[in-house]
């Protein structure tokens, strides 16, 4: 049976704008607090508490903890024989008691979050369009007399009378590891790395409705939750999912203290995800896509996330890092044709905890998606576990090399750069068209805009891409300074803190908006 979710007369949910912009003269030692410190995890404004949530445990259990789970395996959600089934999360519990990696064996270490209160239809309207919502809950009538429904438009999407529910119990499970984290950042500097099992997943739901397995955008929720209770203003997300994730894509393409990152199989579903997206108006340049071509696996990960990801996260400078954790790149997967390995998905969770540690205070939570061969999902969650503890992997002892054949990194190889060069010309396309406003203190200067530019351009293609950023910033401030001294009111940044991590930082000339380069 297909039914359709009739819009219901309510008005959309107000978008949040992020707490941004200070008085240069006045607030630049501010601005430099709130950048810096603030994302060590010195200064978090935040009126939460869990003394308000009377389900979290203590702070105590939270600081001693080195993983912290939610679990939420809407059993009642479920179709036979679709992928998407009731017994994946099962199967990475099952996986989890079976190597040791619960609280049963490990002691303080790991925490399970028992207990945990469920999303409220005002936290999923923070993303999503209330008339969807409300939509949703009154078709699950029509779920509990048939059984089963499909939902129409949104791909092959199944309900049933529990979908409501479940969906709401899995948000709430990924806003209350949001909550433990926060909270033990605010007592630790290495807080427990959050990891929402929860089903179903959630990054294909777009605004206006569900999509491709996904009813509510967790991660896209969770963000929202970082920033209105917790004044987390700038969050970054990796998404690193087989397939693009869409929903969280659009939910926060006009967004600029939201940065999304995912990296994909090229063409495949749901067809987005192309190179061209990089966010649009005040968002624009804080989305990447890097769609990979079939047959990537670990090699073209690792440098993926060695020349792409690290360096975005390092110049936005998040305060918290969300992970859309999808399992389905796995070379056994069945919907898809990259060949990661557990070993892959090890590296990923080590290697974005130890990035979340360098530039937020730790504070990063992981959100499972996608994975649909139960083997291969549970083992690789199992491994990622491993990482999150800091102990060694035994992904050697499930990976068959067998299956592997040798990765396009050609391919690879110009899809990064093709990543990187996109990036670099919209940034400098923003600089130009700030230097043809008059600005107050500060201005750029279109000849040395321009020589930077080829410059920068033909160092890219010779040396390194440092090197060409490098150029490109020391061009654009000598411009900007021999400019400013025509007209005698040079600015010296170095009477200001400055450090070399922040060179490409520039100044909006309206409301004094930071506007940082991904790269």
């Amino acid at each position: 049976m297909t039914l359709t979710v009739r819009p219901l007369s309510v008005p959309r949910s107000g978008e949040v704008s992020g707490i941004r912009g200070f008085n240069l003269r006045n607030g630049l030692s501010l601005w430099r607090k709130h950048l810096v410190k603030h994302n060590k995890g010195a200064y978090i404004c935040c009126s939460f508490s869990t003394e308000k949530d009377p389900l979290l445990p203590s702070v105590q259990q939270l600081t001693d903890a080195r993983v912290i789970y939610s679990v939420s395996a809407a059993l009642g959600h479920n179709k036979d024989s679709h992928p998407e089934c009731s017994a994946r999360v099962p199967a990475i519990v099952t996986a989890l008691e079976k190597n040791e990696l619960t609280r049963k064996f490990r002691g303080s270490e790991i925490l399970e979050l028992a207990n945990f209160k469920n999303a409220t239809i005002e936290d999923i309207a923070n993303v999503h369009e209330k008339a969807y919502v409300l939509g949703l809950e009154k078709a699950m009538g029509e779920a509990s007399d048939s059984g089963l429904i499909f939902i129409e438009g949104s791909g092959p999407t199944y309900a049933t009378s529990t979908t409501f529910q479940d969906s709401l119990i899995a948000a709430g499970a990924g806003m209350a590891l949001v909550d433990s984290v926060v909270t033990a950042s605010r007592n630790s500097f290495d807080p427990p790395t959050g990891f929402a099992l929860i089903r179903p997943p959630g990054h294909h739901a777009v605004p206006k409705g569900p999509m491709g397995f996904c009813v509510f955008g967790n991660v896209a929720i969770a963000a929202r939750h970082a920033q209105r209770a917790h004044g987390l203003t700038r969050v970054f997300i990796i998404d690193f999912d087989v397939h693009h994730g869409n929903g969280t894509n659009d939910a926060f393409s006009e967004d600029p203290d939201i940065f999304f990152l995912s990296t994909h199989q090229d063409g495949s579903y749901p067809g987005t995800g192309k190179m061209s997206d990089i966010g649009k108006g005040k968002g624009e340049g804080t989305t990447l896509n890097l769609p990979l071509p079939g047959g990537s696996g670990d090699i073209a990960m690792r440098t993926a996330f060695e020349e792409i990801i690290v360096p975005c996260v390092q110049r936005f400078k998040p305060d918290l890092i969300l992970v859309s954790a999808g399992y389905d790149a796995h070379v056994l997967d069945p919907l898809a044709n990259l060949q990661f390995t557990t070993g892959t998905y090890y590296s990923l969770a080590k290697d974005i905890k130890q990035l979340a540690k360098e530039v937020c205070g730790g504070r990063c939570v992981f959100f499972l998606e996608g994975g649909y061969n139960l083997e291969s999902l549970s083992a690789s969650v199992a491994d990622s576990f491993r990482a999150l503890l800091g102990e060694e992997s035994l992904a050697s002892e499930f990976d068959n090399p067998a299956y592997l054949y040798d990765e396009p990194m050609r391919k690879v190889r110009d899809a990064i750069e093709r990543a990187k060069s996109i990036h670099l010309g919209k940034r400098m396309e923003m600089l130009e068209r700030k230097s043809s406003i008059e600005t107050e203190p500060m201005t750029l200067h279109l000849d040395q805009i321009e020589h930077a530019r080829e410059e920068a351009l033909f160092v890219m293609k010779t040396k390194t891409f440092q090197e060409a950023m490098d150029i490109f910033t020391k061009e654009s401030q000598e411009g900007s300074r021999a400019d400013e001294e025509k007209r005698g009111r040079c600015l010296d940044l170095k009477d200001y803190e400055y450090d070399e991590d922040e060179r490409l930082i520039f100044l909006d000339p309206i409301g004094w908006d930071i506007v940082s380069a991904p790269f």
